[in-house]
């Protein structure tokens, strides 16, 4: 893994460079870097950092589609000089027309209107911390480590207590999500909580924390990402749990920042103790350091700075004993997995670990936590979207297979426990994810099992929204996919022009563009939707932006069509379970059955298409 990680290293600075290296809207394409943007604002922000915000030099132009999401670490470098300075910093907000950063300074510049570019950077931080902690778990020869390592690795066997009775303190959990909490609090070492999508993967975690912390334990909860963490952290607090965020406060959502250590920290009473001797101590040194017509006593000057120094050393120490305070005594503590910093946790350990999200994490990054743990517990879906790993050599070699994967797939079903009951979706769009995925397992809950767009306000009851399901199938009229100019992504220009008369449909039907979705796996495609979709509030993604959102109508553009059945991305068919998942009350997918048809997974889905009375040809359409 340790090599993997070097491999992965070693793809991200040439990617890294590579983007650097182009100039104009062709360094943009890749959704990794933006040019030519101004700073429009700055403001202090906490610890002493600051904030830029970020935009095209003219106001009202929208920032292209991009990769760069709040959490983002990213490099800004000034555009137009010979030498290269750069500031690292972190992704803090965002909306259509401008970025937040947040830096350490904001940059000064000796042009008169400069600009900058934005590309996304590489978390060397974060994967020193995840080498640091597989060399400890290799290294341990006894404690708990070592013993959660051998269970892990499939040397130890796993153990579980007996089962005991539990009285949830959600009312609204079903017998599913009880079980699942049931069979955690009962692991001694390590359990799955397997969430299909729509399922309430996270209300089943927030429960297990909750009891934990009833049963007198520690708490741990983590996630491979900031806004995977943020959502842990927002159920909790609802619920009434006493919980603080580790982390960068600008990694976080604004509405959850009272929660971090640092504001929790600053917002407590004993701190104006030590802003008030930092104020005097700073009084001392500018008197010290003041020139007088009279010459100073001797020594004076460097008993003001001595006197300056030993309030200083107490105003640190007022501090450090509240964070030590606050971390031992706050029953959860939450973060994310790389953020996990060894510095303020020092050496506590928590009786539970819990991983949220884990499927999409790199079993590296979860080493870090479980340094920590006295029994883990991984939530999540090994059949949605893999970690994300951009050497392929690192992912074909096992980098792109999470511990949960793994786990399940070494251990078995008695280390999982499967959510069957989904509360998002009509049965029918439900269905085959549910054949394909999870064994036919899934159970829509009456609440949403038949319900459809019709049924909702201010929408007419058309053969568009009475229905849950429809497949266009465009072969046989010369809906051929084409390359991009710069050949890294691929496109269908007839195919986009269907799925916007689609759109116009829903909304003339009554359907409010926010509950409109536009999902393709190629990130060109997804450019020119979104050139030609400018309505307000309807959102145009790849796969991996939907992942864990969901609309109430989806469109899927699928883009491939050839003569060669050559289908590219689509071929990764957890990527498809995501996109076909997102959708409530309708799921329409476009595509070409010549095309995809030959691969196994889609001629299956193309029979459950037509099973269930879902499929059409483009030749029905009405003419333009």
């Amino acid at each position: 893994m340790a090599t993997l990680l070097s491999l992965e290293a070693e793809e991200e600075e040439q990617r890294l460079a590579e983007a650097s290296r182009r100039i104009g809207t062709d360094a943009e394409k890749s959704g990794t870097a933006l040019t030519s943007l101004v700073i429009r604002d700055e403001r202090p922000a906490l610890g002493g950092r600051a904030i830029a915000t970020l935009a095209k030099r003219n106001q009202t132009q929208s920032l292209p589609w991009n990769r760069l999401s709040v959490g983002s670490p990213v490099l800004m470098t000034e555009e137009g000089v010979s030498h290269q300075r750069g500031w690292r910093g972190v992704v803090c907000g965002r909306c259509a027309q401008t970025f937040e950063i947040a830096l350490a300074y904001i940059p000064e510049s000796d042009q008169d209107r400069p600009t900058y570019r934005l590309v996304l950077a590489s978390d060397e931080i974060g994967r020193q911390r995840q080498r640091s902690a597989m060399n400890e778990a290799k290294n341990a020869t006894r404690g708990r480590l070592a013993q959660l390592r051998d269970v892990l690795q499939g040397d130890r066997p796993l153990r579980f207590a007996e089962i005991e009775p539990l009285t949830p303190l959600d009312s609204g959990l079903n017998e599913s999500q009880i079980q699942a909490v049931q069979l955690c609090l009962s692991a001694q070492d390590v359990a799955v909580i397997h969430g299909p999508p729509g399922t309430g993967k996270t209300t089943t975690v927030v429960e297990l924390i909750r009891q934990a912390v009833r049963r007198g334990e520690r708490v741990l909860a983590c996630a491979p990402s900031n806004l995977a963490v943020d959502n842990l952290l927002q159920r909790l607090i609802a619920a009434g749990e006493k919980a603080i965020r580790l982390g960068h406060p600008a990694r976080v959502l604004p509405e959850l920042q009272q929660h971090t250590l640092d504001l929790v920290v600053d917002a407590h009473a004993d701190v104006a103790l030590a802003r008030k001797l930092i104020r005097e101590a700073q009084a001392l040194r500018d008197k010290a350091a003041r020139y007088t017509r009279a010459k100073p006593l001797p020594g004076a000057r460097q008993e003001l700075r001595r006197e300056a120094s030993e309030m200083m050393a107490d105003a640190r120490r007022i501090e450090e004993q509240l964070v030590e305070h606050l971390l031992d005594t706050t029953p959860i503590l939450c973060a994310t997995l790389t953020g996990l910093d060894s510095q303020i946790l020092k050496d506590r350990k928590f009786d539970l670990v819990v991983v949220d999200e884990a499927a999409q994490a790199t079993e590296p990054a979860c080493w870090i936590p479980i340094l920590r743990a006295g029994r883990l517990i991984l939530a999540g879906d090994h059949c949605q979207l893999p970690p994300t790993v951009v050497s392929q050599s690192a992912a074909r070699q096992g980098l792109a297979t999470s511990l949960m994967e793994r786990l399940i797939a070494e251990l078995g079903e008695n280390v999982l426990h499967l959510l069957e009951v989904q509360y998002r979706m009509h049965s029918a769009i439900m269905g085959f994810s549910s054949a394909e995925f999870y064994a036919s397992k899934l159970i829509a809950h009456t609440s949403v099992a038949g319900h459809l767009l019709a049924e909702m306000s201010s929408v007419a009851a058309t053969a568009l929204t009475s229905t849950s399901l429809e497949f266009v199938d465009t072969a046989g009229a010369n809906y051929d996919e084409e390359l991009d100019p710069d050949g890294e992504s691929r496109l269908n220009l007839a195919e986009a022009k269907l799925v916007c008369r689609r759109v116009q449909s829903l909304l003339g039907a009554g359907i409010a563009a926010a509950d409109i979705g536009v999902i393709s796996p190629y990130a060109a495609q997804v450019r020119l939707l979104r050139e030609q979709l400018p309505f307000e509030g309807l959102e145009v993604d790849t796969v991996d932006g939907f992942q864990g959102r969901e609309k109430e109508a989806i469109i899927i553009s699928l883009v491939r069509s050839n003569i060669k059945g050559e289908i590219g991305f689509l071929a990764d068919t957890r990527r498809m379970n995501v996109a076909m998942t997102r959708a409530r009350r309708k799921l329409i997918v476009i595509g070409d059955s010549a095309t995809i048809g030959g691969f196994p997974f889609y001629a299956r889905m193309l029979a459950y298409l037509e099973q269930q009375g879902a499929y059409r040809t483009v030749w029905e359409e009405p003419e333009e």
